[in-house]
């Protein structure tokens, strides 16, 4: 069997601070497995800038002129992380030189030497290698509570996804042009790769402060996320509001039906802030439901305008006679 050619896919956002320190260490690591005989010389680490607005894709420029092994892309404006790692990976697919990928941050948090074990993994016939987290040790308690909280609530609206996995694993080139059959504009990669089956396999790993730099993910893009992610993988909200909409007109028949024979016994009490405190609820409960319905409905315009999900706008490399954006 021939080493593969592994490609690390590096999404990057503004992080001229943290490149200089993680470039090296991500060139050493494919240096190193190749000298372990475990991929081959011709493996690539590469850059996706998604847009930034620093100097992250001069410094990428820079890299791919030092070396050979480095290579970078960018896509003509900021598409969010999820697209910049698809982009890295439909390049990797549509090189026709690579066989495995390693998705992973460029931060440096994620611990780099569980590729080792990822790259093991997929030589004894893994397609699909997910980084685990071990424990969540340098979370604050709202953060570790929140994410924890948010793979219960995705396990248990019957989305098939990896339990303290983000987007730090390994992916064969033959899972990638099955993979790439999905067109959904609304991505979610961690929730989606499961969908596409294949044998997987699990390496835990210990995750790191942050080397340099400020963290480009916010409470308000974490929920971003999270909802995207219940909203790309499930119905279920949907059918909970149906349930809810039932539970609460039986509750609003027994009202009526109890309203008509207090009135008929002529023990009717004037009851102003009962009456308020059941419109209210049940105009709130209506609101809820119509925005969740809303989200859905939103997801489904941006669905059949099939938009590309990324354009790339310049490479350090030439690999097609045209530009690629899917």
């Amino acid at each position: 069997m021939s080493k593969p050619i592994l490609w690390i896919v590096i999404p990057c956002y503004n992080e001229e601070q943290v490149l200089p320190i993680t470039a090296p260490m991500f060139l050493e690591k494919i240096s190193g497995l190749a000298a372990q005989g475990l991929v081959s010389e011709k493996s690539r680490v590469l850059f996706v800038n998604d847009g930034s607005k620093d100097k992250t894709w001069e410094l990428i420029q820079s890299f791919a002129a030092q070396d050979e092994h480095y290579i970078g892309i960018s896509q003509s404006r900021n598409r969010g992380h999820q697209n910049a790692v698809l982009a890295g990976l439909m390049e990797a697919l549509h090189s026709g030189t690579c066989d495995v990928t390693i998705s992973i941050d460029c931060d440096g948090q994620d611990d780099i030497n569980a590729m080792d074990e990822m790259v093991k993994k997929y030589l004894d016939g893994a397609e699909v290698v997910y980084g685990v987290r071990s424990r969540r040790d340098t979370d604050t308690f709202f953060k570790r509570f929140t994410a924890e909280g948010f793979y219960h609530v995705m396990n248990a609206l019957g989305a098939d996804i990896v339990f303290n996995h983000a987007d730090y694993r390994l992916i064969s080139t033959r899972v990638l042009e099955s993979f790439a059959d999905y067109r959904e504009v609304n991505i979610f990669l961690r929730g989606m790769v499961p969908l596409v089956g294949f044998k997987s396999d699990v390496v835990t790993y210990e995750r790191h402060e942050r080397l340099a730099g400020e963290s480009h993910y916010p409470l308000s893009k974490m929920l971003a996320l999270a909802f995207d992610g219940i909203t790309s993988l499930s119905n279920k909200p949907i059918r909970l509001i149906t349930g809810s909409g039932i539970f609460v007109s039986l509750i609003s028949f027994i009202g009526v039906i109890w309203a008509i024979i207090e009135a008929a016994m002529g023990s009717v009490v004037a009851g102003w802030a009962s009456t308020i405190c059941i419109v209210c609820f049940v105009g709130g409960v209506q609101l809820v439901c119509l925005g969740v319905i809303g989200e859905y409905i939103g997801k489904i315009y941006m669905e059949t305008k099939a938009r590309p999900r990324y354009i790339i706008s310049e490479r350090t490399w030439a690999p097609y006679e045209r530009k690629y954006h899917g």
